[in-house]
């Protein structure tokens, strides 16, 4: 059981580590939200804004994650065009772009009064 369980963890951490390695927009995804981590320690954002900013950040990771594999699946099935196909890669696409979009807006509201009142 222990070691199903080990097994299991490495996938998870080779499949995150696949991500990282092989897709730019992973690696922009993980500095921006180190970005963010740093101003939330240096504004000492409280613990409701924490939470918002970790889901926001954990649901950006997790669709640009689950946007590989889609595209590896459909990458693997044909090569050829074909309309469904770019249509599954467009959406999952897109499913990452909404989320990094209400990311953005989640740290404008969290942060953009504290450095403006930082500013003036």
């Amino acid at each position: 059981m222990r070691r199903k369980l080990t097994k299991s963890f490495s996938f998870a951490i080779a499949g995150i580590k696949y991500t990282l390695k092989t897709q730019p927009n992973m690696r922009i995804h993980l500095g921006i939200a180190f970005i963010a981590v740093m101003a939330g320690v240096a504004f000492q954002i409280p613990s409701s804004e924490w939470l918002a900013l970790v889901i926001v950040v954990s649901f950006v990771f997790i669709l640009e994650i689950l946007n590989t594999a889609i595209e590896t699946l459909v990458n693997l099935y044909t090569e050829d065009y074909h309309e469904l196909a770019r249509i599954a890669k467009d959406t999952a696409a897109g499913a990452v772009m909404v989320a990094a979009i209400m990311s953005v807006c989640v740290g404008l509201i969290i942060f953009l009064p504290k450095i403006l009142n930082w500013l003036y």
